[in-house]
């Protein structure tokens, strides 16, 4: 009897530990995520705000000598804005509280330079605060950016203004409640006003703000934030390298701890790095990050806005979208819809994931072949259960079977990344016709990848893991039929006056006016190049006759002909790029010379301007053509010359648009556009288009 004890003892016992092996689930492989970083990464979306003096004195970046009773935001109201943001499925707030002007939109005590001797409220305003209940009120995570230049300090680039810095960061971060993101700009140093100096500071960003100790005061008053910091120090988080609004399709989540980082490492990740710092996409919903009323034909359309959406979340990133207030204190009308549109438009392209009504779902390797880990963890509803595979299967099918032909054009999957980042490279195919044909592919997956393809009915969908760093942890999968969105055309205007319109999308018609009203598709069709002369304002949209569908409205304003006009002292034929209405051409100087380089034009007539437009080159990141500082020259006789407007291109390296500057109007029939520096500091100066702007 007591044998048969031991040995039934002795069964139990390995029956258990066979269980045990059986769920033991895979081991982390590489960095994982902290709970900070969890956390944010499942925001996916949140906005950005940018309001300050820069807003009432038209410029991307103030030089710290703005007058302070400038700002006085007469409709303000925080609860507002972030009703809107609420509504449009935003998950958090990051307010602007100092740029780089210094001008700080809370009562810090530590300056001057503050709300608090604005004449908004009589200076008993606080905006921080404002923002921060409003937060509070509905929902929202508060957030903060604060420039650590600041072009207003005396102090500026001595010991004595760290301290200055931390003061205030100590006030955002003691004196709000929970902080769950603060965001230091990678901005350091150039001109300023710097308590009336107006000289330029440079400093060396990777050790001037003592980052270490200060990420240390961050984390010792804020234990759940996460820091965003493009400063030379690895922080959190990391930005993605353009503030176009996406990020690689290749994006890992990793970085290494030391060591410069180049833009195609910002902007795809580290595949074996050895630090989890994953990315941010963030963008303004207009060209630029403070208001310009010039702007307001300019606000990303709700199909520009999904394939920012695409682009960023659906790239294993997430999505600070970008508000700039006007100088009321309001958000623009425009801005609102199309972001309230937009998250209309996510809700229901995502609203029925069709693989959760799927007759039947396998994989071809399940870990330790045990429901814990199989297939149908996918489709659970569940982000905390996964598909596993066993150790060292790095390849693996998931077959997704319908009791009937379903369609669908897009692909959702994550991966658990709490156990580490590891697909590699995917593909996708549908089971047609009784044929599979594969119909998308990928590489990195990580929290989330969403794929969109033209439209497939399938009676099965086959997802393979073609290659991978370790086993594989797949958390959900989604199926989607997501609703047309067609694409606002675009609208160009050549040399000679041509203008012709495009459409990204295949299949629809586009129709326009040249009079300022709505086109409709009872509007002009468009059938080829309109010869247009001087003045004119061009809107077109695309209209899918199945669907009765019309795209958002593409408006351009085309204020003078360009036909005439002449670049001087250029041999090169591939000058009259500069001219030629194409933002995709542009021009180097063939033979780099020693800056300063001018770019001289005849117009051919004179002319009563008032600005002048340059667009840079940018076919590459990061691109070394691009001028930041300069001046512009008028002539009427190509002899006497006068200038009329110098400075920097603000950002233009990060965000290379449309620069455009205004001056006291001026006749004219010669300009000169004088690059003073460029990006990167050798002699290379590229154009893609040149303009004025007339009475």
């Amino acid at each position: 009897m007591k044998k048969l004890f031991v040995m039934g003892a002795l069964l139990l016992s390995m029956v258990s530990s066979a269980c045990f092996a059986n769920t033991a689930p895979p081991k982390p492989f590489g960095p994982t995520p902290n709970e900070n970083q969890m956390a944010w990464q499942e925001m996916e979306y949140y906005a950005f705000v940018h309001f300050g003096l820069n807003t009432y004195t038209d410029q991307p970046w103030g030089y710290g000598n703005e007058d302070i009773n400038l700002f006085n935001p007469t409709e303000l109201d925080a609860r507002k804005w972030v009703r809107i943001m609420k509504d449009a499925g935003m998950k958090g707030v990051i307010l602007t509280v100092k740029h780089h002007s210094g001008f700080a939109l809370w009562p810090s005590k530590y300056t001057e330079y503050s709300v608090k001797n604005s004449p908004w409220k009589n200076g008993k305003g606080d905006l921080v605060r404002e923002v921060s209940d409003a937060c509070k009120e509905y929902g929202l995570k508060f957030g903060v950016y604060l420039s650590p230049w600041d072009r207003n300090r005396a102090d500026y680039g001595t010991p004595e203004y760290i301290t200055y810095f931390r003061n205030q960061l100590t006030e955002l971060l003691t004196n709000y409640g929970p902080i769950f993101e603060v965001w230091f700009d990678g901005a350091h140093g150039g001109g300023g006003y710097y308590g009336g100096a107006n000289e330029s500071r440079m400093i060396d960003r990777a050790t001037y703000y003592d980052w270490q100790n200060t990420y240390k005061l961050v984390r010792k008053l804020q234990p759940n934030i996460v820091i965003w910091n493009d400063g030379g120090v690895r922080a959190d988080l990391r930005w993605v390298g353009t503030e176009g609004g996406w990020v690689g399709e290749t994006n890992w989540s990793l970085l290494n701890a030391k060591g410069d980082v180049p833009w195609n490492m910002l902007h795809f990740g580290v595949e074996n790095g050895d630090s989890w710092v994953p990315a941010e996409v963030n963008t303004s919903i207009r060209p630029e990050w403070f208001y310009h009323p010039s702007e307001d034909d300019r606000v990303k359309t709700v199909s520009q806005l999904m394939d920012t959406y695409y682009n960023s979340i659906g790239r294993n990133a997430t999505l600070l979208l970008n508000f700039p207030i006007m100088p009321n204190g309001q958000i623009h009308k425009t801005d609102e819809k199309n972001v309230i549109e937009m998250a209309r438009v996510v809700k229901d392209s995502f609203a029925v994931n069709l693989a959760e009504k799927a007759k039947k779902i396998e994989a071809t390797n399940v870990r330790s072949n045990n429901n814990l880990f199989g297939a149908a963890n996918t489709v659970d509803g569940n982000k905390e259960t996964y598909w596993a595979t066993d150790d060292n299967q790095t390849t693996a099918s998931l077959t997704i079977e319908f009791k009937k032909p379903t369609t669908f054009n897009r692909f959702l999957v994550q991966e658990y990344i709490r156990l580490g980042q590891r697909v590699k490279a995917f593909t996708l195919e549908a089971f047609v016709d009784n044929t599979w044909q594969e119909i998308a592919q990928g590489t990195t997956i990580g929290y989330k990848r969403i794929l969109r393809f033209p439209s497939v009915s399938a009676t099965k969908v086959r997802f393979n893991v073609t290659d991978s760093k370790s086993s594989l942890v797949i958390s959900n999968i989604g199926l989607y039929d997501a609703p047309a969105l067609l694409n606002a055309p675009q609208i160009l205007r050549s040399q000679n006056g041509e203008v012709t319109i495009k459409s990204s999308d295949v299949g629809p018609y586009i129709y326009y006016t040249l009079d300022g009203s709505k086109p409709t598709p009872k509007s002009k069709k468009y059938t080829g190049p309109i010869p247009t002369d001087e003045k004119v304002e061009v809107r077109a949209i695309t209209h899918d006759v199945s669907s009765k569908k019309s795209s958002p409205v593409a408006v351009e304003h085309f204020v003078i002909s360009r036909k005439n006009w002449k670049i001087s002292g250029e041999k090169d034929e591939k000058v009259s790029y500069v001219l030629d209405g194409n933002p995709s051409t542009h021009w180097y100087h063939p033979d780099p010379k020693k800056l300063p380089i001018d770019l001289v034009i005849d117009m051919g007539e004179t002319l009563n301007l008032t600005g002048f437009k340059y667009l840079p080159h940018d076919d590459t990141m990061w691109n070394p053509g691009l001028i930041t500082h300069y001046e512009f020259y008028v002539s009427l006789d190509n002899v006497e010359w006068k200038l009329v407007s110098q400075g920097e291109f603000s950002n233009i390296k990060n965000n290379p648009v449309t620069q455009v500057k205004s001056f006291d109007s001026e006749k004219a029939r010669y300009i000169k556009l004088r690059a003073l520096q460029n990006t990167s500091g050798n002699n290379r100066v590229g154009y893609a288009e040149i303009d004025v702007v007339t009475m």
